[in-house]
């Protein structure tokens, strides 16, 4: 029976982790989740390390990642559930080492904060979802965005989960010993949970005044039903977001809205090409021109002679036309990339759905529109800390997030990627306007409050003031350096050990 304690806490702690994920509110859950893995990981050898870390992983995500397979079947689901759980059985191995070591407390933080860094970059560019910040948006640890980002909200969750994990081992020491714990050796590990109590109490990076206001819209078109053919759902979800949007000039123009200063379409909005179709583009910019408002219109544009096609936002100027773009830099892989494409066409022809790959962008270069400059973190991006990062460096003063996230159905996918955009605002104290095709679409404030958002799978307008701004917040200023000397200190724990492990057998040899 004990050797089955381990493995039952840490599925225990994977589920309590999924459900600690949007669209619950139970952020308060990580730290037991994560308790229930260190807790057993105490002592604990390299091999059972692995293990326990697997069986974390897997239970975590497993229900976590299932919206990857709503459309081309379970494959793809577990085969990258598979793949990510080799970071979490990596996790746990070097948890063990590190856990007896002096300040273990921070040694767990950092190797925790390093694995999620390797995991968003390797293999095919990354994919971090899941890393324990994107679970905090409605918990006290959002402040702490504005200091370190992603990274040093994970480590805090760590800390206070090993605090949570040392408090359990003194007090069943307690009771197998009939005696009162004993806390003085491990007084760090319940310091350290104060780190987020002072962010929230006022140490967070303070916010800066707003250089000006602007009235921003939203236009959910929605998608059709899905048992269109292709050619026909591309024209049905243009016409759906020219219907929204007219309706949004019709509204302000008899003053029941306000006339907004900019409009946010989704990505994949108009994947009929309004920069080689003179047609397409001569109805967006009626309806442009019927609002009065620049708009950013998310369409795929097809270069003749290019090898691929683009992910663009335009930026259409009422009475203009287009006037700036921006390419999507970080495409998302086995959708708008296909790795091992030969590999994988002779295990399914799904590979063919995608013939070609899309051509990324390089310039983080925020659109120029006449109220400001606005950077674009379109759908997959928003996922990567230096994609955000890099745009408000650039010169952005709002931030929109045109997303597609039709493909994957009623599912959780929608309510975690709106979270990682209220994590994003904090972090680069940005208000922050998401536009999706079917939901939800969502207007953030720069304190990761939510104005306004609408519903799944339906069309929908949003309208409300959000303000301009400039300042730069540590994270924006730092966020590379902070996961990199936190990255650094998880390592060389983890090296440390391994030094400290092979000197008794090296003495051993030796006598």
């Amino acid at each position: 029976m004990r050797r089955l304690v381990g493995p039952v806490c840490a599925a225990s702690g994977g589920l309590f982790l999924y459900l600690s994920f949007p669209p619950r509110t139970s952020w308060w859950l990580a730290l037991p989740a994560l308790a229930l893995l260190i807790g057993p990981l105490y002592g604990a050898r390299v091999r059972s390390g692995l293990l326990l870390g697997g069986i974390f992983g897997a239970t975590f995500l497993l229900p976590l990642l299932e919206w990857t397979g709503s459309f081309v079947g379970a494959g793809p689901w577990l085969a990258l559930v598979g793949l990510q759980t080799v970071f979490f059985a990596a996790a746990g191995a070097a948890l063990t080492l590190v856990s007896r070591l002096p300040g273990a407390w921070l040694w767990t933080a950092t190797v925790w904060v390093a694995v999620e860094a390797v995991r968003a970059r390797i293999p095919f560019g990354g994919f971090g979802w899941g890393r324990l910040a994107f679970g905090q948006a409605d918990g006290p640890l959002l402040p702490l965005a504005a200091l370190g980002g992603a990274p040093l909200m994970s480590a805090s969750v760590v800390i206070g989960a090993t605090a949570l994990a040392a408090a359990a081992r003194c007090t069943m020491a307690a009771v197998r010993d009939r005696r009162l714990p004993d806390l003085g050796l491990r007084w760090p590990a319940f310091l350290v949970v104060l780190i987020p109590i002072a962010a929230v109490l006022g140490f967070a990076h303070p916010p800066a005044p707003a250089s000006d206001t602007v009235t921003v819209a939203v236009v959910q078109g929605n998608v059709p039903r899905l048992g269109l053919d292709f050619a026909a759902q591309r024209r049905a979800v243009l016409d759906n977001h020219l219907a929204q949007t007219r309706l949004l000039a019709d509204k302000a123009d008899r003053g029941e809205t306000p006339r907004p200063d900019l409009m946010i379409w989704p990505e994949n909005a108009s994947d009929l090409d309004p920069v080689h179709d003179p047609a397409v583009a001569a109805e967006i910019q009626s309806v442009v021109d019927a609002v009065g408002s620049p708009t950013v219109v998310g369409t795929v544009v097809r270069d003749p002679g290019a090898s691929g096609p683009r992910n663009v936002a335009l930026l259409i100027e009422p009475g203009v036309g287009i006037v700036d773009d921006y390419d999507k830099r970080r495409l998302q892989p086995f959708g708008e990339t296909m790795p091992l494409r030969e590999l994988l066409r002779a295990l399914t022809p799904l590979v063919d759905r995608a013939p070609a790959d899309f051509l990324p962008g390089t310039d983080p270069a925020p659109l120029e529109t006449s109220v400001g400059p606005v950077g674009v973190v379109t759908c997959y991006e928003v996922l990567f800390d230096n994609a955000v990062r890099d745009t408000v460096r650039a010169g952005a003063e709002i931030l929109a997030v045109p997303s597609n996230n039709a493909t994957f159905g009623i599912s959780d996918m929608t309510h975690q990627a709106l979270a990682m955009s209220r994590i994003r605002a904090v972090e680069h104290d940005r208000a922050t306007a998401v536009a999706a095709t079917s939901g939800i679409s969502a207007l953030i404030d720069p304190d990761g409050t939510v104005l306004a958002r609408t519903g799944s799978f339906e069309p929908g307008l949003l309208v409300a003031e959000l303000p301009l701004k400039t300042g730069t917040t540590a994270a924006t200023a730092l966020g590379g350096p902070i996961e990199l000397t936190l990255t650094g200190l998880g390592a060389t724990a983890v090296l440390g050990s391994l030094v400290l492990r092979s000197r008794p057998a090296r003495q051993e040899k030796s006598s």
